[in-house]
C-alpha cells in the first residue's frame, strides 16, 4: 500500500457526500482518476501512476479499462497501420 497524505480540494457541494466513507476500492478508483488526466497529457506514464498509488501498472489499466478508458489510444485503422508496416519490416519490403 502506498503512503498516504491528506490534502484539502474544493469540490462543488453536492459532492461531498459522494467523497466521505469510500472503501478501499473505491478510494483506489478515484485517486487512479485523479491521475488520468495526468496520464493523457503526458505528464506521468501509467506506470508512474501506478507507483503513485502502489500498485502494479496492469492494476492500473485494468481499473481503467473497467471505467471504459483504452490504455491504447489508437483507431482500428492506426492500429492496422502499424501492423502492416511492422508486417513489412519483418519482410524487408517497407516502402
Amino acid at each position: 500500500m502506498a503512503m498516504t497524505e491528506s490534502v484539502t480540494i474544493k469540490v462543488p457541494a453536492g459532492m461531498t457526500k459522494y467523497l466521505e466513507c469510500m472503501n478501499p476500492g473505491t478510494e483506489l478508483t478515484r485517486n487512479a482518476l485523479l491521475l488520468y488526466p495526468y496520464i493523457l497529457n503526458q505528464t506521468i506514464s501509467h506506470g508512474g501512476a501506478a507507483e503513485i498509488l502502489g500498485i502494479r501498472k496492469s492494476e492500473l489499466i485494468d481499473i481503467y479499462d473497467k471505467l471504459g478508458y483504452s490504455y491504447l489510444d489508437m483507431t482500428m485503422d492506426e492500429l492496422d497501420s502499424e501492423l502492416e508496416t511492422f508486417r513489412q519490416l519483418k519482410r524487408g519490403t517497407v516502402e
